[in-house]
């Protein structure tokens, strides 16, 4: 039987600074991305009436818990607040999608409106259509505040806005060509008239609308292109809902497209103000310029980026384009922001002490099937997770059923230089054929990298540990002399009595290394194998981005 118990955590070796005067409002410099790692398709809004805080909700695919959300003060520290879908029961199916890699919660639209929150989503599983469903709390800062997922009428597309008119007529507008949008009975989800909004600038791929009502004008705003290099946000208005829409003459509001940027697929955009009254765009992004994306090398998936906004009254906004460095007036620095999990960028060590829990920031793929898979300092094992292996490795086989379990927990890439370490115990004399456990780069169940101890046994003799590197590359177009071979090594016999620290470090932007050591003794590691990131990168799935 072949069983993996895998543990990765990334331990992030760069933080984040704020760099310039911050006693000068209209010249302070920050550095994107503001939620960096995987944090694609970002929404955000502005709630005075909680002491001028932002919040942000990003994409979670099949990641659980799922639906993360983000709180800050200064718009720079951004703490993990909650999780909307953090129960079981809100998602079943989240536990039972087998194969799909592509699956999952899609490009929410977070609002505030009469003291409530309102996460609107899609959600997407194995066969389809998608459902769109809407999550209401009126504390974003606490899991347990979220509610069940309320189903709306949805039609056969992705990307939701919810937006509530003066007249408290509640709009649902979405991705098509053009953008549509529905009015919904919040009572049962009906809607109960539907109409087209808006063609776009004819950049095509017309999605991810979002709806603003400014200066007696409806306006909208959208994402073209497609989500890779002809990625951009543009914005109409109307003084109807209904339209028709005019196209603003400083078109795309955001976009990198056929430059040469660092960042690259600029778009899917939203817009909110702060306590001053000036606005703010958050985008999705991707590190690489051109080049490198057109390689598929962009470890960092697509993560969340801030552009100030000038937008005169009765005007057209105008954004500043997205860069590593840029300035804006941000408000005073300030942490003091409620949530359960570590802010955005933060490096940690974690030695799962007794009484504590699995960090709200690590990740399972799914919903844990077995969650006594996963145990935070058992019995006479403190300070340790111990992990129930399960049948199928990462990849699954033939007969993977989600139902059956996968030992995989995880914590997200921040930062394109990283060191990242784990100790294991080895199992010893009970180990039968197959066992592993080790660590992975993982982008999906079809693209990931590992280093583990596996126990094998050779000549009918009983079974011993191994060091084992090998990457699992499916759905991929572009690697042919790319794919590792798989190594074997023979665990040196004086490691055998120590617990065994391994480690990935991002040796550059393009490159992981993947090391094993005696933890008792770390200079004495051994390079096992050497990774492009392009093995876990896009597009082959749409999971990691």
């Amino acid at each position: 039987m072949l069983a993996l118990t895998t543990l990765s955590l990334v331990l992030i070796s760069l933080v984040r600074t704020v760099v310039g005067n911050i006693g000068n409002f209209k010249n302070v410099s920050y550095i994107n991305p503001i939620l960096p790692g995987w944090n694609s398709d970002p929404s955000c809004v502005f709630v005075a009436e909680l002491d001028n805080t932002f919040f942000c909700t990003t994409s979670s695919f099949l990641a659980y818990p799922g639906a993360p959300v983000y709180s800050s003060k200064d718009l720079i520290n951004w703490k993990l607040a909650s999780n909307a879908i953090s129960r079981p029961e809100q998602l079943p199916s989240l536990m039972t999608s087998n194969n799909i890699q592509g699956g999952g919660i899609f490009a929410s639209t977070l609002r505030y409106h009469k003291s409530t929150f309102y996460l609107i989503t899609t959600y997407i599983e194995n066969p389809l259509p998608p459902t769109f469903y809407i999550l209401t709390s009126e504390d974003a800062t606490n899991d347990s505040a979220w509610s069940m997922p309320f189903a709306i009428e949805t039609p056969y597309i992705i990307d939701p806005d919810i937006f509530f008119d003066d007249d408290g007529t509640v709009i649902v507008a979405y991705a098509g060509h053009p953008i549509k949008a529905q009015i919904i009975d919040m009572k049962t989800g009906n809607a109960t008239e539907t109409f087209d909004m808006w063609n776009g600038t004819g950049n095509g791929f017309t999605e991810g609308p979002h709806i603003y009502k400014k200066d007696g004008y409806y306006y909208l705003l959208i994402a073209e292109g497609g989500t890779e290099l002809g990625h951009s946000g543009a914005i109409a208005r109307s003084k109807s809902l209904r339209g028709p829409y005019e196209s603003s003459p400083y078109n795309p509001l955001v976009s990198n497209r056929r430059t040469d940027e660092y960042f690259q697929s600029v778009g899917h955009a939203d817009l909110f103000q702060d306590a001053s009254g000036n606005w703010w765009g958050c985008a999705l992004a991707v590190r690489s310029g051109p080049k490198l994306y057109n390689q598929t090398i962009f470890p960092m998936g697509r993560e969340t980026t801030l552009f100030p906004v000038t937008w005169p009254k009765d005007g057209w906004p105008i954004a500043s384009q997205i860069r590593g460095i840029m300035s804006g007036p941000l408000p005073l620095p300030n942490r003091n922001v409620s949530g359960e999990g570590l802010f955005a960028g933060e490096a940690d060590v974690v030695d799962f002490v007794p009484g504590s829990s699995i960090p709200k920031h690590f990740d399972f793929w799914r919903t844990p099937a077995k969650p006594n898979s996963f145990t935070v300092s058992p019995p006479n094992k403190p300070n340790t997770l111990r992990l129930t292996a399960s049948r199928a490795n990462l990849t699954g086989d033939a007969n993977f059923n989600a139902t059956d379990g996968l030992t995989l927990v995880m914590r997200r890439q921040a930062h394109t230089l990283f060191n990242f370490t784990v100790d294991v115990e080895l199992l010893g004399a009970e180990a039968q054929e197959g066992d592993e456990v080790g660590i992975t780069s993982f982008l999906d169940q079809y693209q990931h990298v590992d280093l583990g101890v596996v126990y094998l046994s050779k000549n009918n003799k009983k079974t011993s540990p191994y060091l084992r590197y090998r990457a699992t590359a499916f759905g991929k177009t572009n690697f042919t002399g790319i794919v590792p071979k798989t190594k074997l090594l023979a665990l040196p016999a004086d490691w055998s009595d120590d617990l065994v620290r391994l480690g990935i470090s991002a040796i550059n932007g393009t490159h992981f290394v993947f090391v094993a050591a005696p933890a008792a003794r770390p200079l004495s590691s051994i390079v096992v194998g050497i990774a492009n990131t392009t093995l876990i990168s896009g597009p082959g799935n749409a999971s990691g981005e």
